[in-house]
């Protein structure tokens, strides 16, 4: 069951490297799992830790300004590659709310809608100013589909209608058809075949 997603305000962490993959996001070594709990604690794992599991200083997510940050400004392409639901359950988990960048791969976007991660594409000036400025303080409206920044300006970004209202009511895909089940029934008995 997904929670709702109306707002998000948040500093950013900035991970400013392009065409981050599906593998990267979480490597398939750890997708034996049906299971979203846990899989925070391997979030870009590889890029994270080093060959005997310590944590690389220099990495953006474990740096200790990056503490309690629920909005992750990503390089351009991000999420590209495989179609793996383990990545945006990865970063739920992690603790992100919202992923911003100024292309976000389709599947993995979709992925994201599915699961209550909210992918904002903003234009290029505003995706610079970003990377330039982590720590930023962002409202994330996906009601109205604004990004405020700090200074008060707002950036408009595109959700689908259907995926807008499945964050906004929090609901994924099976939720949203439980919801019309009377209804489907009802359409299934006045179909039936009757001989």
């Amino acid at each position: 069951m997904m929670q709702p997603v109306k707002k998000i305000t948040s500093k950013t962490v900035v991970l400013p490297v392009k065409d981050i993959d599906t593998d990267q996001i979480v490597p398939a070594r750890f997708l034996t799992t049906t299971s979203r709990e846990g899989l925070g604690d391997k979030a870009f794992y590889d890029l994270r830790y080093d060959d005997e599991g310590n944590e690389r200083p220099g990495f953006p997510l474990n740096r200790p300004e990056a503490a309690g940050c629920s909005i992750l400004v990503a390089g351009n392409n991000f999420g590209c590659g495989s179609s793996r639901e383990h990545a945006p359950w990865a970063l739920l988990d992690y603790g992100f709310e919202a992923v911003v960048s100024t292309e976000i791969a389709d599947i993995f976007r979709n992925n994201c809608l599915k699961n209550g991660l909210v992918p904002v594409v903003v234009d290029g000036t505003t995706h610079e100013w970003l990377l330039d400025n982590p720590g930023a303080e962002l409202l994330i409206d996906v009601d109205t589909t604004t990004m405020t920044l700090p200074g008060g300006r707002e950036i408009r970004f595109t959700l689908d209608s259907f995926g807008r209202y499945c964050l906004i009511e929090g609901l994924d895909q099976l939720g949203y058809l439980r919801n019309h089940l009377a209804r489907i029934e009802s359409y299934e008995q006045e179909r039936a075949w009757k001989p």
